[in-house]
């Protein structure tokens, strides 16, 4: 498995979102990893300061939170199609679960964007 992680400035816990390889390789290919570029970003981790290439998400109409954003809802668009077509053709729950993987972290992945706590993410 593999993570992206979003950090607010303030301390708080960061959240992880754990990805299956498969899931981030397709990510890695798609514009997802072109929006914004890592820069080294001093932030506080658990009361330790630590120097992390993050992302700095921003606010705003040009902002890589709403770039991210707009990306990831257009996928949840094509996503969601596939997986009405293809639950057409399924009734095992072990299916259900490998079917709907990529739309599930699409989801959580914007809900993370849309949270404005978090300022800064990582693409691990």
């Amino acid at each position: 498995m593999l993570e992206i992680t979003f950090y607010s400035p303030n301390n708080q816990t960061p959240h992880t979102i754990e990805l299956a390889s498969d899931f981030l390789y397709w990510l890695a290919q798609s514009d997802f990893m072109e929006i914004g570029g890592e820069h080294p970003i001093e932030i506080e981790i658990d009361g330790e300061i630590v120097i992390l290439e993050l992302v700095k998400l921003g606010q705003g109409n040009s902002s890589n939170r709403k770039r991210l954003r707009d990306f990831l809802l257009e996928a949840i668009a094509q996503e969601s199609d596939a997986v009405l077509n293809k639950l057409n053709h399924t009734s095992a729950k072990q299916e259900y679960q490998a079917i709907t993987y990529k739309l599930r972290k699409l989801q959580e992945l914007r809900k993370c964007l849309e949270n404005e706590t978090y300022q800064y993410l990582q693409r691990v």
